[in-house]
């Protein structure tokens, strides 16, 4: 083994060391660790300098890391709906908007989940023929179905609920409740945003939504 490699391996140890303050640590420790650190060290700037790109350094680590996050979250709620067999990651979603209404149209709640109209209909079709969801004809627009959540959706989601709870102290990480409280201002920000986007802008041209961006900022 080279030297030189044996030597790095000997400062990250005692770098890791050092921050344990002492405490007990093992070699999955260590592991864990420098896995940590390659990842913190990781940025779009090395693969766009390669390839000589102009980008938002900034935002588009941000973008990385919301991107991610989101990936990470589902496949977290995956694991926490295993014990509720009539859900599913996006399922869980659709109950839960659909709960703080009597009713909504099938548009509505797929909006609200900003979920391609497709997408929406399947999770929709899945949930009535698990009997979480009722139809029933839109007494206003006959060319639209209202939906409402059953006796046993209500179930479900009272069940499901106390999951999907413990995953989001999980997804909320190490952040003390500062960096939480801060992090949700800033969340809401920017959904807020995306939500006009979504909403009024869908079919722009994201050229003309970077404009729109910029000139704001």
């Amino acid at each position: 083994m080279e030297l030189n490699l044996i030597i790095d391996i000997l400062s990250e140890l005692d770098t890791f060391q050092k921050a344990q303050s002492g405490n007990q640590t093992s070699l999955e420790d260590f592991r864990l660790y420098l896995n940590q650190k390659a990842y913190e060290s990781e940025t779009p700037r090395n693969l766009t300098q390669k390839f000589g790109l102009e980008v938002f350094d900034l935002e588009n680590e941000i973008a990385k890391q919301v991107i991610m996050l989101g990936r990470y979250s589902k496949h977290l709620i995956k694991k926490s709906l295993e014990s509720h067999p009539d859900l599913v990651n996006e399922d869980f979603t659709y109950l839960f908007r659909l709960m703080d209404y009597p009713s909504l149209t099938k548009m509505q709640l797929i909006e609200k989940n900003a979920h391609e109209k497709q997408t929406g209909i399947e999770i929709i079709k899945r949930l009535v023929r698990n009997g979480l969801l009722v139809e029933s004809p839109d007494e206003n627009d006959k060319r639209s179905t209202r939906i409402a959540v059953t006796e046993k959706g209500k179930k479900v989601f009272t069940e499901s609920m106390q999951d999907i709870t413990m995953v989001s102290k999980i997804m909320c990480g190490k952040l003390d409740q500062d960096e939480k409280e801060n992090l949700l201002v800033s969340l809401k920000k920017l959904n807020t945003f995306h939500h006009t986007v979504y909403t009024n802008l869908r079919n722009e041209d994201p050229k003309k939504l970077l404009k729109m961006v910029e000139n704001e900022g």
